[in-house]
C-alpha cells in the first residue's frame, strides 16, 4: 500500500490517483490507482487526432509535439488553409487541414470523422463565455457520436470556483473554460466505455513578457526593461508553450493514466521582482517589477483603448453576460496577487523530468534559440522599434482582435 499527502489545493490528482477531497491523505492501493469508471476505457491506441485551436499560441507547438516522431497524424481546423501558421504546420508532415469553424455542427463531424482522438481547444478571446460553452459541449457530444475515442479539453483554471465564488476574482476566458473542464469530467464519469476524456489546464504563457499586446507587454523606461502591473507580491504560474507540447503528447500516450485527469501545468510561481531579476542576470541589462494600481494600469497608453471593449471580440457587447477587456483582467491579476491557483511541481516532474522549472531557465534557453532563429537577443527582442506584424505570441494579437470564430 502507498500513502501519500494529498497534493495543494487546485491540483486534482495525487502522484498515483485520486485524492478524497473529504480527507487530508489519501490512501491509495496500487490496484486503486484510478476510479473504476476510468479503467472502461478500453486499451485503444491513438492514431489520428483532430484539433480545434492548431494554429493558436498553444496549438503549434501541440502540433508539433503530436507529429514529431510520427507517432500520430493530425487534422488542423483553421479558418484559413492558406495562412502562415497552417502551411507551417503542414510543412511538419502528418498534418491536414480543414478549412472552417469550430461553430458550425457540420465541420465539427467532417473534422473528427476518421479519427479517434481529439484535442479542442477554443479561443475564448473569440468567442466569450456563452458562445465557448454551447460549443464546448457541442463539441464533446459530436465526438462520442463520431467515434472518437480519446478527448482532451484544453482549459483554464476555473478561478471563481476556486476563489469560493468571490467576484473579485471573476475571470471571464478563465472561468468559461473551467466550468467546461468540470463538465467534461462529469460526463466522462458515465461515458468513458465509449470515449475516454483528460483535461489540460495551462495558464498565463511566459511567452507573454516579452511579447507586444499582452496584458503584461514590457516597456524600456530610461535603458530599463520594466513590468508594470497590478500584481502586488503575488505570483504568476506561467507556462512554457514548447512545454505545453510535451504534457499533451503525454496524455494521448498514456491514456490509461490520464483518462479522467485534470492535468494542470506550470513553469513555477514567479514573483515579477523574481522574474525581472531572472531576465537582468540572463541579458546582462538592467530590468524591473513595479507594482501599479488597477486605475494607472488601465489608462496605460495601450489599454485604456481596449479596456471597456468585450473581453471577447466577438462576444455582443450589448449582452450584460459580456465581460468588458477590464473587468476580464481585473479579476485576472486579483486572481494571481491573492495566490488562488496552485500546482501540483511533484507531479510535474514525475511526468516531465526535463520540464523548464525557473523563469532564468527559460530565458537562458529562449535568449540562446532567439538567436540562432535570427531573432536576436532577449534584449533585442523586448525593444518597441524591433516589433513587427510577427513578433505577437497570442493569435488573438497577431489578428488585432478580428475574424470570425
Amino acid at each position: 500500500m502507498c500513502v501519500r499527502t494529498r497534493p495543494a489545493v487546485g491540483a486534482s490528482w495525487c502522484r498515483l490517483g485520486a485524492c478524497r477531497p473529504e480527507t487530508d491523505r489519501c490512501t491509495l492501493l496500487e490496484t486503486d490507482r484510478f476510479p473504476s469508471w476510468s479503467r472502461h476505457m478500453s486499451a485503444h491506441i491513438t492514431s489520428n487526432i483532430f484539433v480545434v485551436g492548431g494554429t493558436g499560441a498553444q496549438g503549434m507547438p501541440v502540433v508539433r509535439a503530436l507529429v514529431a516522431d510520427k507517432k500520430y497524424s493530425v487534422k488542423v481546423l483553421t479558418r484559413d488553409a492558406g495562412s502562415p501558421r497552417a502551411q507551417a504546420l503542414v510543412a511538419l508532415g502528418n498534418v491536414s487541414l480543414l478549412e472552417g469553424t469550430f461553430a458550425d455542427e457540420d465541420v465539427l463531424r467532417e473534422g473528427f470523422r476518421g479519427c479517434d482522438g481529439a484535442f479542442i481547444n477554443i479561443d475564448g478571446f473569440n468567442t466569450g463565455e456563452k458562445t465557448e460553452t454551447y460549443w464546448a459541449i457541442r463539441a464533446y457530444e459530436i465526438a462520442i457520436e463520431e467515434g472518437v475515442k480519446f478527448f482532451v479539453y484544453g482549459n483554464l483554471d476555473y478561478a471563481l470556483k476556486k476563489s469560493g465564488y468571490d467576484s473579485r476574482f471573476r475571470t471571464g476566458h478563465y472561468d468559461g473554460k473551467g466550468r467546461m473542464a468540470e463538465w467534461v469530467l462529469f460526463q466522462n464519469e458515465k461515458n468513458s466505455d465509449r470515449m475516454g476524456a483528460a483535461v489540460f489546464t495551462s495558464g498565463p504563457y511566459i511567452e507573454m513578457v516579452i511579447s507586444p499586446l499582452t496584458p503584461m507587454t514590457p516597456t524600456v523606461e530610461d535603458g530599463v526593461v520594466t513590468w508594470r502591473v497590478p500584481l502586488g507580491q503575488g505570483a504568476v504560474p506561467h507556462v512554457a508553450l514548447e512545454d505545453c507540447g510535451f504534457y499533451v503528447r503525454w496524455l494521448f500516450d498514456h491514456p490509461e493514466r490520464a483518462n479522467g485527469m485534470d492535468l494542470e501545468v506550470a513553469i513555477e510561481h514567479m514573483t515579477y521582482a523574481d522574474m525581472a531579476a531572472a531576465f537582468e542576470k540572463v541579458t546582462g541589462h538592467p530590468a524591473q517589477y513595479i507594482d501599479t494600481d488597477l486605475d494607472e494600469y488601465w489608462n496605460s497608453p495601450d489599454l485604456t483603448g481596449i479596456a471597456d471593449h468585450p473581453a471577447g471580440y466577438n462576444a455582443d457587447p450589448d449582452d450584460k453576460s459580456t465581460m468588458s477587456f477590464r473587468d476580464n483582467f481585473t479579476g485576472f491579476w486579483n486572481v494571481w496577487k491573492h495566490g488562488i491557483i496552485t500546482r501540483d511541481y511533484a507531479l510535474l516532474d514525475e511526468i516531465h523530468p526535463e520540464r523548464i522549472r525557473s523563469a532564468e531557465q527559460w530565458f537562458r534557453r529562449e535568449d540562446q534559440v532567439g538567436r540562432e532563429l535570427g531573432k536576436g537577443s532577449l534584449w533585442d527582442r523586448v525593444q518597441p522599434e524591433n516589433w513587427g506584424m510577427d513578433s505577437a505570441v497570442l493569435k488573438s494579437s497577431a489578428d488585432f482582435r478580428t475574424g470570425t470564430l
